[in-house]
């Protein structure tokens, strides 16, 4: 599926993209160990996305042809019940990768959460440059790890923590994502709404905001513009996370 409303800046010849030089999460994405020679053969083959919020990216039981690597803004990935509800199943932030999957169809649908850019690589073609670069291959891996440890922190979360233990690591988890990125990790970004934070905690939106205003009163965290949260208290969210 062709993303909406998409703007795509092609990326070839023999020398970097000025964007790939500049960006500023190249460490943290896919392509952090490859020398310059293999970041060109990388950058024959894809291209610079850019799309608007609420755009779609990948949609669920659709041919998995890319990979997306997210350079700038966040993306929520989603899947849709048979009831029609909408299950939150997780959030992309730079560095991270998306549509990453062992088969032939996405596992699940994406659209971005807010403006974003992205590196669009053509799957065949990335798998064919594996036994030219190991190292592309082994980090790809490597990631693919990070993103299954992931999902086994998400099934504790939602299957063995209350309400109050899941908002509280919710907001740990995200301060420790940023600081992974070397961000500071207080305030933390919430670019996603309520309704999204209740999806992928499986609460109801009530819920949500009657934790976070109960977090607010009691002086763990406090609002400040721009979606963003300080903790107030972090060894007190901590202890609240552990239950």
């Amino acid at each position: 599926m062709e993303p909406a409303r998409a703007a795509e800046v092609a990326s070839v010849g023999t020398e970097m993209p000025e964007q790939c030089a500049r960006c500023s999460v190249r460490q943290f994405t896919v392509c952090a160990p490859l020398d310059a020679a293999e970041m060109r053969r990388l950058t024959e083959i894809h291209r610079f996305v850019e799309l608007e919020a609420g755009a779609p990216i990948t949609e669920e039981g659709q041919p998995a042809d890319h990979v997306f690597s997210v350079s700038i803004g966040s993306v929520r990935l989603y899947k849709l019940l048979s009831d029609g509800r909408r299950a939150v199943t997780g959030f992309l932030f730079p560095g991270d990768l998306l549509g990453l999957t062992s088969r032939d169809r996405y596992a699940c649908s994406s659209e971005a959460l807010t403006a974003v850019r992205l590196c669009r690589f053509p799957r065949r073609p990335l798998e064919s440059l594996f036994a030219d670069i190991p190292k592309l291959e082994r980090r790809l891996l490597a990631m693919a790890s990070n993103e299954l440890a992931a999902a086994q922190d998400q099934m504790v979360l939602l299957g063995r923590k209350t309400a109050t233990e899941k908002v509280a690591s919710f907001l740990l988890q995200l301060s420790r994502r940023q600081e992974a990125r070397l961000l500071p990790g207080d305030p933390v970004s919430l670019p996603m709404g309520r309704a999204d934070i209740a999806d992928y905690l499986g609460l109801t939106t009530e819920t949500v905001s009657r934790t976070i205003t109960q977090f607010k009163t009691t002086g763990l965290i406090s609002l400040q513009p721009q979606g963003r949260v300080a903790l107030r208290d972090r060894a007190a969210l901590e202890e609240c996370a552990e239950g």
